[in-house]
Parts: C-alpha cells; structure tokens; sequence
C-alpha cells in the first residue's frame, strides 16, 4: 500500500484551472456572438487581437524569464476576452494590444503569475486605458448589423445622466441594440452565461446577485431609474465575469456579502456623485484591494483553537 502524506486541503476534485477557464470562455461566447451581431466584424476581431495578444505576451515573458509557459491553462485566453469586453467596438487594434501588455505582464506576472495578482488584469488593464487614451476609449459607435455603417452613440447610462433622465427602452438595453463596449451591451447574453457558470457550479451567484440587488435598491433610494442602472451599463458584466474572479474576490460566503454590497455602493457613489456615468471598474479594483482584509475578518476560527486570554493588568 502506498501511503501518500502531504498538508491540508485534503479534498481533491476534478476541477483543474483549464477546464474552469474554458467554462468561462463557453459562458462568454453569447456576449460574444451579440457584440459581433450588434457591432459588426470589427466586434470580433477586436476580440481576437486581444485574446491572441494576452496570450502572446504571457507566453513571451514567461520564456524570456526561463519560467513553465502556462498558457494552456486558458487564463490569458479569458483575460484577452475580458479586455475586448471592456473596450468601445471602435478602439483601434494597437490600443488593445497596449491594453493587453498592461494586463498580462504588469498587472499579472509581475506579481507573480496566476493566483498572485492584486486586482483583476482586464479591469485595470481598461481604467490603464481610459486614463490615457480617454478620446478612444469613450468613442462610442454603433454599426448597425444590417448596413455596417458607425453611427455616433451614447451609452444608455450616459444618455440617462445628460438626457435629463431619458434613456433607451427596456428591450433594446436588455437585448443589446444600444451603444457601450463590446461585452456590456446585451443583459440577455450576460444572464445565459451566468446561469450556465452557476448550473456548471464554475461560480457563486451570491456576489453577482447582492452586487446588483445592492446597485438597484441604492437607486430607487436615490430616485433613480433601477432599470438603467441595471441594464445600462457594465454592471452585469462586471458582477458576472470580473468580481466573481477566484483570486481577487473573498472566499467566505459573509466575506462575498460585503464584497458584493461594497461593489454596489461605491458604484451608485461613482455613477450618482461622480464626473463619470460608469463606476463598475473603479468599484471592483478598489474592492479587490481590500480582499485580504475581508477575508482575515470573516474566516472561520478553527474548531477547539484556544481563545485568547487578556493580559491582567
């Protein structure tokens, strides 16, 4: 009998990183599918060029620095993804491979690689991109699927902040019909790909729900249109694909409640009070800083660990 003796977690599954990341690609393809409909060719080559770029500069510094090239384990792939996601369909190629850099080499492997970075690559790589190449990144176009042609745009929510509060119907924000970035757009494309992640147990639905639930009752109470808030913006995508990330996100089910309720309401605070429609990105990067922190508060003290005795004085 062979006797094997290693340290806790005992629990092994059959779970790896690749199939987990190739779940999420499956669960990204409607958004996918949608963006290319809605936006046109330059929607999925876009979506390409960001994947193929992620992949190239992980697998590049990684021989550069004699480390295992790891890219089989499709987490640049969803980076890459990711990145398009969070970019107008109008964005130059060059710009998203800049974006791409950010994302996998400083963001990522300068901290070591999967499972060390700080925040979640795709969303700082587009704050990185918004900061300095602001004009690009709030060039918002609309090719219509049925001539090509760009059309000039707004998003929902920024129709809604300076169209005193008037803002696209219901349906074509729920479908996908209106202007944003390429994964944003379509609420409908963004729940499939939740309920598969949830059905495929890839994901806890308690972050993406207490993010939306706290984003929707802070606007009632502010007197401002749920719906929009809701459906109008990167929120979905945000809660769905980039807060519910394994490494940058808590681990504790009460760690995820005050993750999600933080997330909300530094977004309502962005998007209400702040110079900018969007808060999602901030909200997340700013959230996962402080994940180590609601993890230390809301762990498990382990069962029969002694209490600590005060010192008389």
């Amino acid at each position: 009998m062979k006797l094997l003796v290693s340290s806790a977690p005992h629990i092994t599954g059959k779970d790896s990183t690749a199939s987990l990341m190739r779940d999420l690609i499956i669960a990204m393809v409607p958004a996918m599918v949608a963006a290319t409909y809605f936006f046109g060719f330059q929607a999925l080559l876009l979506i390409a060029v960001s994947t193929i770029a992620c992949v190239g500069f992980e697998a590049l510094y990684q021989k550069m620095t004699n480390q295992p090239i790891t890219v089989a384990d499709l987490s640049a792939a969803v980076t890459g993804i990711l990145l398009a996601f969070n970019c107008p369909p109008s964005l130059p190629l060059w710009a998203v491979v800049v974006g791409a850099f950010f994302a996998i080499v400083i963001v990522k492997q300068l901290f070591g690689g999967l499972g060390f970075n700080f925040a979640n690559p795709a969303i700082v790589a587009r704050i990185i991109l918004g900061l300095g190449y602001t004009g690009l990144m709030t060039a918002w176009t609309f090719p219509t699927p049925i001539s090509g042609d760009a059309v000039a745009t707004a998003t929902p929510l920024a129709a809604y902040a300076n169209g005193a509060g008037t803002a696209p119907a219901v349906i074509d924000m729920f479908v996908g019909s209106v202007g944003g970035v390429l994964g944003e757009t379509s609420a409908l494309a963004l729940i499939i790909g939740f309920v598969y992640l949830v059905v495929r147990k890839v994901i806890s639905p308690t972050i993406p729900v207490v993010y939306v639930a706290t984003v929707a009752i802070l606007a009632v109470l502010l007197g401002v249109d749920p719906v929009v808030y809701v459906l109008g913006g990167g929120l979905l995508l945000g809660a769905i694909f980039m807060a519910t990330d394994y490494v940058t996100s808590p681990y504790t089910e009460k760690g995820k409640i005050i993750f999600g309720i933080g997330l909300g309401v530094i977004t309502v605070i962005i998007r209400r009070y702040g110079s900018m429609a969007e808060g999602v990105s901030y909200a997340i990067l700013l959230m996962n800083l402080v994940v180590p922190y609601i993890n230390k508060a809301t762990r498990q003290k382990p069962l029969g660990a002694p209490k600590k005795v005060k010192e008389a004085k």
